[in-house]
């Protein structure tokens, strides 16, 4: 029953995927206008000359827009994004913004969760105690700032600290020191890191520990939790064996999800603290009026979130064999 159920959400999220992508190239490619790069230039650019470069790159405005998008997935089927608005392929620079962004995001969305459900399920077993308010508090506090004010104020704490101190003791600009190699470079790396890191640890950990306290209090309350009690199970493994476990399952869902968008999601961060990756690179190219770029960040996008929600039915139906039968 599992293997079906996990069948049927894979072929439904394909075909959104599908339709998500052809969407978004479709939008870009009757929005955006990648002729406004070559014009205006000194000397002029001949425009038969421009409309040869735009169709090798498949961007010519004067093709119509659905011959475009055929020949778009075409090279889609063949692993073939085509190419930016100034000819490099946009298979390479895909897969070094992905790096880029795995680097920043892994780390951060995976501690902000196990921290934030850890404290999430604190504040609901000490509810409405000193320790439950400060966590709600905390939580509220970090969830009001903005995340762009909230990496600002990183920055400008890092660039404080660097000038009392007189050296660079936390880095705030840029992915590493390219000057450096080897261990040095890996050190480096992993300070560059350490900022970014926290703006996007802090706002998952106050989100988690909200949506954690809500559902760890609806289950404490159930049936079961005081039947397992009476049948002789301690609190310490009530709690984790059973209330933590069915709580889990609305979180699950969300981790999973928020993962996947927030490979192209994290735009804020990776502008602030200078790092190259999917967000960034889905700005500049709206900028830059890049239609197959935006159209490989969207597809990308949308295969996140297909592979978000078949990890999260995966993990849904591993913690509730409930729903094995939906």
């Amino acid at each position: 029953m599992m293997g079906a159920y996990l069948f049927k959400r894979l072929v439904s999220n394909v075909l959104l995927v599908a339709i998500a992508a052809s969407m978004a190239y479709f939008l870009a490619a009757t929005s955006l206008n990648p002729r406004y790069k070559y014009e205006g230039r000194q000397p002029p650019v001949a425009e038969a000359v421009i409309d040869a470069t735009l169709e090798q790159y498949n961007l010519n405005d004067k093709t119509p827009v659905f011959q475009r998008y055929v020949t778009w997935v075409a090279g889609v089927a063949t692993g073939d994004l085509g190419r930016t608005w100034d000819g490099k392929p946009v298979n390479e620079e895909l897969g070094r913004r992905v790096g880029v962004s795995l680097r920043l995001l892994l780390v951060g969305t995976i501690l902000g969760a196990a921290v934030g459900v850890s404290v999430g399920a604190y504040a609901a077993v000490k509810q409405y105690r000193i320790s439950d308010r400060a966590i709600g508090v905390g939580a509220f506090v970090v969830m009001a700032i903005p995340v762009f004010v909230l990496a600002t104020l990183l920055t400008v704490a890092a660039a404080g600290l660097n000038g009392v101190l007189g050296f660079t003791l936390l880095e705030y600009t840029g992915e590493y020191n390219p000057a450096l190699s080897g261990w040095e470079q890996l050190t480096n790396r992993l300070n560059h890191l350490i900022l970014p890191t926290i703006s996007l640890t802090l706002g998952q950990i106050a989100y988690y520990s909200r949506i954690q306290r809500n559902m760890m209090l609806d289950v404490l309350g159930q049936d079961f939790i005081r039947t397992a009690r009476a049948k002789g199970l301690s609190r310490r493994n009530a709690l984790f064996r059973h209330a933590l476990r069915t709580s889990l399952v609305p979180v699950a869902t969300y981790f999973a999800f928020s993962f996947g968008t927030m490979l192209t999601g994290a735009t804020f961060t990776e502008k602030i603290f200078g790092w190259h990756g999917m967000g960034a690179w889905l700005v500049d190219s709206i900028q830059s009026h890049d239609v197959n770029s935006v159209a490989a960040v969207s597809l990308f996008a949308a295969v996140c979130v297909l592979v978000a929600g078949f990890l999260s039915d995966l993990i849904v139906s591993a913690i509730d064999p409930r729903v094995r039968v939906s």
